[in-house]
């Protein structure tokens, strides 16, 4: 039994976070500290451009790239990683923030200790996916489902059956872009099915997730993936046109 202390259970004690006990911090105080970072490093006029570009869906802080990667990096180094349900915990803090570079630092996070977390952690990529959705954010995380299917390829073809079939095209794109960095290990029957499944959405970016795609396997396969093209003329054309685009070099 727990012995009690101060009308608490060394249980629940024990139940804290890992995240508490190696950065001293909740989730809300590590974000809070995130978010004060962002404030001082950041550049307003600059974040107006960022801000219409992104179709002002976000706030920005208006740092580059480069800026907050380097920030995280060093918020990382003095305030440690979170893990597991911690890790869970703050990214679902940070994703409901109205600040980009907010959801990016999550995404940081998430990256750092992906190859840490269990086969099931496939069920939180799935909902950071379908959180806050747009192409930038959306195309990050479809490289860690990469990376995670790539520990644990049995999830491959069941994962991404539901999620072709979700109606959600976020996580359609994701089925179809998740294998870029396969090459030789691509599934092309995988790929060339959700292409031709999806290949009657109007969508822009499953129409141009789809020509990325095969752009980037015509780099390991160009044959098969010019055979494949040729002989499926009810492709969209935007999915031709990128799908091609390496092989037509030099012609």
């Amino acid at each position: 039994m727990a012995r009690e202390k101060g009308g608490l259970s060394c249980k629940f004690e024990i139940s804290l976070s890992c995240a508490q006990r190696i950065t001293g911090m909740t989730a809300a105080e590590y974000l809070t500290y995130v978010k004060s970072c962002l404030r001082q490093k950041g550049d307003p006029a600059r974040a107006q451009g960022q801000m219409a570009y992104m179709r002002n869906q976000y706030e920005y802080y208006g740092l580059r790239a480069p800026e907050w990667v380097a920030l995280f990096k060093q918020i990382f180094a003095e305030k440690g990683l979170f893990q597991g349900e911690a890790l869970r915990e703050l990214a679902r803090l940070c994703f409901e923030d109205e600040y980009r570079e907010v959801h990016y630092f999550a995404l940081e996070m998430v990256q750092k200790v992906l190859k840490k977390e269990p086969e099931e952690f496939i069920h939180f990529l799935e909902e950071l996916i379908s959180t806050k959705s747009w192409w930038d954010t959306v195309d990050w995380i479809s490289k860690m489902v990469g990376v995670h299917f790539g520990r644990h390829p049995h999830l491959i073809r069941p994962v991404t059956e539901r999620w072709m079939g979700s109606g959600n095209i976020w996580l359609q794109r994701v089925c179809l872009i998740f294998q870029l960095m396969y090459k030789e290990k691509t599934d092309a029957a995988l790929l060339f099915d959700y292409i031709l499944r999806l290949q009657d959405s109007r969508e822009f970016f499953i129409r141009k997730g789809a020509g990325w795609a095969l752009r980037q396997y015509s780099k390991t396969a160009p044959e098969a993936v010019s055979a494949f093209i040729e002989s499926n003329p009810g492709l969209p054309a935007l999915t031709r046109r990128e799908g091609m685009k390496w092989l037509n070099r030099g012609r």
